[in-house]
C-alpha cells in the first residue's frame, strides 16, 4: 500500500455532507465488489465524533489505476473533488479500521421472538439491555441492494500503531488485521 486518493466531499445545498458521504461509500463498496478487491482500504482522515468530510483509498497504484479507470462514483462526482493518486508520506502513523458489532440487535430480539426461545421476561431484559449497550461509533449508512433495506455499518479505529501491518481488506475497505496510513 503505497500510494492513494482523497474523495472530499463539497457543500451542497440540497443534500448534507454525511449523506453525500454515505452515497459515496455505498458506490465505493459496490466498486471494490465488482474489481473483487481484498487489497485496498479506506480510511476517514477527518474522523473526530464523526467521519468528516473526506474519504482516503489506499492502494498499490496499479489497483487504484483500475477503480479509477471504472468511473465509478458516476454522477456524484460532481458533488465531489476528487485528487489524483499520491505517494504516501515516508513518516506515518498507522490504523486499523473495522467494523464493529453490538451482540444484541433488533433482528436478533426478532429471530428470538420468532423461534421462540424468549420468555417474555426475558424480552423485557433483553430490550433494556438492547439499549443500553447500544453503539456510539461513528457509522455510514447504506442500503441493501438485496432488499433495499437501511443499515448501518458501525467502524471502530484502533490506536495508533508504529508499523504497517500487512493483509486482506473486505470489500467495504475496512479489515480487523491489516492497517492503513494515517495522515
Amino acid at each position: 500500500m503505497d500510494h492513494y486518493i482523497d474523495i472530499r466531499i463539497l457543500p451542497d445545498a440540497e443534500l448534507q455532507e454525511n449523506m453525500l458521504l454515505n452515497k459515496v461509500y455505498i458506490k465505493f463498496h459496490k466498486a471494490l465488489c465488482d474489481l473483487n478487491a481484498d487489497d485496498i482500504g479506506v480510511s476517514f482522515p477527518e474522523y473526530k465524533i464523526k467521519l468528516g468530510c473526506l474519504l482516503r483509498i489506499h492502494g498499490k497504484v496499479e489497483r487504484l489505476i483500475e477503480l479509477q479507470k471504472m468511473q465509478w462514483l458516476g454522477g456524484l462526482a460532481g458533488y465531489c473533488d476528487i485528487s489524483e493518486i499520491k505517494f504516501i508520506p515516508d513518516y506515518t502513523d498507522f490504523r486499523i479500521i473495522s467494523r464493529i458489532q453490538t451482540t444484541m440487535s433488533p433482528a436478533k430480539y426478532r429471530r428470538l421472538l420468532a423461534r421462540g426461545t424468549i420468555t417474555e421476561k426475558e424480552q423485557k431484559q433483553y430490550k433494556a439491555k438492547m439499549f443500553q449497550k447500544g453503539l456510539d461509533n461513528p457509522y455510514v449508512e447504506l442500503k441493501s441492494a438485496s432488499t433495499s433495506k437501511k443499515y448501518r455499518r458501525y467502524l471502530s479505529f484502533s490506536d495508533f500503531l508504529d508499523t504497517l501491518v500487512e493483509g486482506k481488506f473486505d470489500q467495504f475497505g475496512l479489515s480487523k488485521s491489516a492497517t492503513i496510513p494515517w495522515f
